[in-house]
């Protein structure tokens, strides 16, 4: 699997790793459709957290690309959509914020770690989406980048998405964290299973389906 489209990231994306060729083509044969989205991996994606304090832990500013093409692939599926990787997933919540600061009249802006927790809740990704969408069109913008410093933690509710793709993660990590936000507590049942089961964790490991509560 190929990922050099631009420069920027200091990692691919691991979960894509297990999209071949072939499993592309057995999508296609059974009418899946995908869209590719774009975030810049920082080196703090792998910072561990610090004393293992949640609260206290910087997240490290990202830079994504906001295209009207993906929106527009976004909000023209109409059935069940998926995540693959915690990379894809950050961008489209993250942009999903940025939608719902549009609708309450504010401008298209970076997103900090922890404003989405004080940001109304009632908007759906499809509304959030739709303001982006129309901000781009009324400027005659095709894309533009932004920085989100997006954390996904526990108690955060996951609106763009019903699961993700994901590979096994480090203990102590902030993309363990995000799964924690999506499945709650039963990601000990599922870490419990991979070890039992001898599954290879981290970037070249296996991966998982997880539905989101």
């Amino acid at each position: 699997t190929v990922y050099a489209a631009s420069n920027g990231s200091v990692a691919a994306p691991t979960a894509g790793l297990h999209f071949t060729p072939k499993v592309f083509d057995q999508l296609t044969a059974k009418y899946h459709h995908w869209f590719e989205v774009t975030l810049h991996v920082g080196a703090g994606t792998f910072k561990p957290l610090d004393d293992g304090a949640v609260e206290k832990h910087e997240m490290h500013s990202e830079e994504l690309l906001l295209s009207r093409d993906w929106l527009e692939r976004y909000l023209a599926h109409k059935g069940t959509r998926f995540a693959v990787g915690t990379t894809s997933l950050r961008t489209l919540e993250s942009c999903h914020w940025m939608g719902v600061k549009i609708l309450h009249g504010q401008p298209l802006e970076d997103l900090g770690q922890f404003e989405a927790y004080s940001l109304n809740n009632s908007f759906s990704t499809e509304e959030a989406y739709s303001a982006l969408l129309d901000y781009l069109k009324t400027h005659n913008i095709q894309s533009t980048t932004l920085k989100t410093q997006l954390m996904i933690k526990p108690g955060y509710r996951i609106k763009s998405v019903k699961g993700i793709i994901t590979n096994f993660h480090q203990p102590g990590s902030t993309l363990l964290l995000l799964v924690s936000a999506g499945i709650g507590k039963r990601w000990q049942e599922v870490y419990q299973h991979a070890l039992a089961e001898d599954y290879r964790f981290l970037s070249y490991g296996d991966s998982s389906l997880l539905y989101f509560d």
